[in-house]
């Protein structure tokens, strides 16, 4: 959600310049800064961003996005196992077209993964179909040091002098068996009848394979370990990055139909799953992905529009079914319909920038609601007015630590 500077919005990002009475409300009536979600060293992944946000120090923790995502789909990996993230993608030409192959249904990737597996599946090299187009491809005694870049980074890019590179001699058989996997995939894609169904419509074909970010298995302490208050939480996700780093840090994933990651996601039921969840659980961890992929398009209207559905189809229900209606709301007197109090933080996990279709490394506006809190002087929630906050800067665990000390 978090953007930068537009001339056509008259200088403002896009979270300036949408509307966001919800979001506004919050950082009025709460406090405010900005959150550094990417450590020093590390690529402002959504792995690493996520959960950074839960307070996990990536030197400790970080194993690339594989091992979530195998995590997330029930894949249980041997201590040789590598794990890394498989996207289907559209190539055009000598050329990346984009990082999702034009965004292809969970129905189709699963047809295609399948013929994947069954074509080039061998007790070394197994395929897992996951959502859309963000799969899992396991290699039984793969090395982990090899240099792959994620494909959302360089839409427009010539693939071939983007294939895997062994980072040390021992990784030199991993990285070529995956660039082979790589170019056997393309051979094999090219004519499916899914991809010659998805031509015929105008659509873009998912015509390769494009494995990156791997890693071994990853030991993480759950949240209920790390803080004693918190006895049951849920993650409500989309996307099976977020929902393997919730079951690693011991949260139950809640499934909600229609959920899809774009801007056509089931707002209204993701914020129904939350409100339903905070009857019994002492944290939900709500993620909506669609902002990200406008910005990954580089489509602003389409980024203005998903910022606002977030403000008015999932905050604004949230809101009301804790606090009541927006105009009825008093900040000095608030009352939870829940029974109990209820802390809201809401924040970006990182920049994905229009203008630059990738993710920045920027820190992040946030804001933290809770009766009773010091609100700041903050009137409004984007990230110049969140920079002024009083909060200030946090990194590491500061966030998750000040969102856990609420009582």
């Amino acid at each position: 959600m978090a953007d930068w500077k537009i001339d056509s919005l008259g200088g403002k990002t896009p979270l300036q310049y949408a509307d966001t009475p919800y979001m506004d409300l919050l950082a009025r009536c709460g406090r405010t800064g900005l959150l550094k979600t990417v450590q020093d060293g590390f690529s402002p992944g959504s792995e690493v961003a996520n959960s950074a946000i839960l307070g996990y120090d990536q030197e400790k923790v970080y194993e690339g996005r594989g091992p979530l995502e195998a995590a997330s789909i029930g894949v249980d990996l041997a201590d040789d196992d590598m794990a890394i993230r498989c996207n289907l993608i559209c190539i055009e030409g000598d050329h990346i077209k984009n990082h999702s192959a034009g965004h292809l249904t969970t129905e189709e990737a699963r047809e295609l993964i399948d013929y994947l597996q069954e074509n080039l599946g061998s007790d070394t090299v197994q395929f897992h179909s996951g959502i859309q187009y963000r799969h899992l491809l396991v290699i039984k005694g793969g090395n982990k040091h090899i240099s792959c870049t994620p494909p959302h980074d360089v839409p427009g890019q010539p693939w071939k002098p983007l294939l895997v590179k062994a980072d040390i001699p021992e990784a030199e058989e991993t990285a070529a068996l995956i660039n082979g996997l790589i170019l056997k995939s393309q051979q094999l894609l090219k004519d499916h009848p899914v991809n010659k169904r998805r031509m015929a419509e105008g659509k873009d074909p998912a015509n390769s394979i494009w494995p990156w970010s791997p890693g071994n298995r990853p030991k993480m302490a759950t949240l209920q370990e790390r803080f004693p208050q918190l006895k049951r939480g849920s993650v409500i996700t989309a996307v099976d990055l977020l929902r393997g780093i919730g079951k690693l840090a011991g949260l139950r994933c809640i499934d909600v139909e229609g959920a899809t990651g774009l801007y056509d996601t089931n707002y209204e039921g993701k914020a129904q799953a939350s409100i339903d969840a905070l009857k019994t659980d002492d944290f939900v961890y709500l993620h909506i992905e669609a902002t990200d992929e406008a910005g990954h398009d580089g489509n602003l209207d389409l980024k203005l529009k998903t910022i606002e559905y977030l403000d008015r189809r999932a905050i604004k229900p949230i809101f009301e079914a804790v606090y009541g209606k927006l105009e009825d709301f008093d900040p000095s007197h608030p009352v939870s319909a829940l029974g109990e109090p209820v802390a809201i933080a809401v924040l970006p996990d990182h920049p994905t920038p229009v203008a630059h279709r990738t993710h920045t490394n920027e820190p992040v506006p946030f804001l933290i609601y809770a009766p009773g809190i010091d609100a700041d002087s903050i009137e409004q929630f984007d990230e110049e007015s969140c920079a002024k906050g009083s909060y200030g800067l946090l990194e590491k665990d500061q966030f998750i630590e000040e969102f856990m000390s609420i009582s």
